[in-house]
């Protein structure tokens, strides 16, 4: 389940005149006290995925839910009461990102409502001081994304970073820390499948299908995580080249896309993502000169859903070497908010920030321009006056939004109208 999924809107941001009054009177530092967090889009993914985490944390005394904010008031009263239901804390709801602001003075907001809101709400919280923990896709552009760095802070934060709690758990840390130690040998090959299913009534949604509102298709929205996990796992990639296609769906994104890719260490991938395939999975597969790596699984792992194959001649104590994930600790938003937390009192950038939270969305970039334009797109060519670094489409003919065509139940419009809105 996925917030751009699930998620009602939540379009309220404070004014710049507010976050600059809100910024010059920040909170004090964090030792010694719980970390003050507000929720912003109170959804499905808010109430399912971030709830519980915050409710283990708060009774770890690290936390505590100060306010809940949406633009549908029986949604924000709806997780006041559960989140009373459990340790989190007893959030105030609002409908208005600006008084909210004023009031709480939250040290850490979590962003849980769709693509095309983050950018605004994610600025107005760094100028307020707070930090940022924000479901994917971040933004729907690369531009986008240096307009948040731009309001991050430069010595301590605070920061913004995004929700890749794939990224996250014992089998993620074991078989990362494998491959950076070479244990099994270079890397050489390897796979990212998003194979997902979303009928028609999915895309019913005005928001979905449209890259004004979610950024991109599967490979924006749904394949991001595993793209995430296979570029932490392998480190940068230095070329791709793509395709994508609409072989369903009457949207303006894309519902299926292939790639290759090439790493800086040498090793090739395969990508593939796609929201047609009735026989649902996500997987990541790594073959090195040693051993194989696979994951597999739909929307999130444990240790039981990896599995290391040695080659024939590996001696069989090293291979149960390999074996020992240690403690299954499931990948979650659990996992990842710790750490955050963690970066908090540490006053260091976390993961899946800056550069590092980039790495992803710069890939996606890459692929729609070698999809659309039809060439080997090098790892960073995509910069300031490029098109695809101002909108995913990159406004390539049969691809960029037209005006006045009907898609999905909304109209269209120019690329050039979307960069002004």
């Amino acid at each position: 389940m996925t917030a751009s999924e699930t998620t009602p809107e939540t379009s309220h941001e404070a004014s710049p005149e507010t976050a600059a009054e809100i910024r010059h009177s920040r909170p004090a530092p964090l030792a010694g006290r719980r970390i003050r967090v507000a929720v912003i889009g109170t959804g499905a993914i808010a109430r399912d995925s971030h709830l519980p985490a915050l409710a283990r944390l708060a009774d770890e005394g690290e936390t505590e839910l100060v306010a809940a904010v949406d633009i549908d008031a029986e949604s924000a009263e709806g997780f006041r009461t559960a989140a009373a239901a459990t340790a989190a804390g007893a959030p105030r709801p609002y409908t208005d990102l600006d008084r909210m602001f004023q009031e709480q003075r939250p040290d850490l907001v979590t962003i849980c409502t769709p693509p095309t809101l983050h950018r605004d709400q994610t600025v107005t919280a760094l100028r307020a001081g707070a930090w940022v923990w924000c479901e994917k896709p971040p933004v729907p552009s690369l531009a986008d994304f240096d307009a948040v760095e731009a309001e991050e802070g430069k010595d301590g934060g605070p920061y913004a970073s995004i929700v890749f709690q794939h990224r996250f758990g014992s089998g993620t840390r074991h078989v990362r820390r494998l491959l950076a130690e070479q244990a099994m040998g270079r890397p050489l090959v390897a796979h990212s499948q998003t194979t997902w299913y979303r009928d028609t009534a999915y895309y019913a949604v005005p928001w979905r299908g449209r890259w004004r509102t979610e950024g991109g298709g599967p490979a924006m929205g749904h394949g991001i995580h595993q793209m995430d996990l296979l570029l932490d796992l392998l480190g940068p990639w230095s070329e791709v080249r793509a395709m994508a296609g609409r072989l369903v769906h009457d949207v303006e994104t894309e519902d299926v896309s292939t790639a290759l890719v090439r790493f800086a260490n040498g090793a090739m991938a395969t990508v593939v993502n796609s929201v047609l395939s009735p026989d649902e999975v996500s997987r990541i597969r790594i073959d090195c000169e040693r051993a194989t790596v696979e994951l597999t699984h739909l929307y999130g792992h444990g240790n039981d859903n990896w599995r290391i194959t040695p080659a024939r001649d590996v001696p069989a104590v090293e291979a149960a070497a390999w074996q020992d994930f240690g403690a299954d600790v499931p990948s979650s938003h659990l996992e990842q908010l710790r750490d955050l937390v963690a970066s908090m009192r540490a006053g260091e950038r976390p993961r899946s920030s800056g550069a590092d939270g980039r790495t992803s969305l710069e890939l996606i970039a890459a692929l729609y321009k070698s999809a659309f334009t039809d060439a080997t797109v090098k790892a960073g060519e995509i910069g300031p006056g490029d098109p695809f670094h101002a909108a995913m489409h990159g406004g390539a003919p049969g691809w960029a939004p037209v005006v006045g065509e009907q898609v999905g139940g909304g109209e269209r419009v120019v690329a050039g109208e979307e960069a002004a809105a």
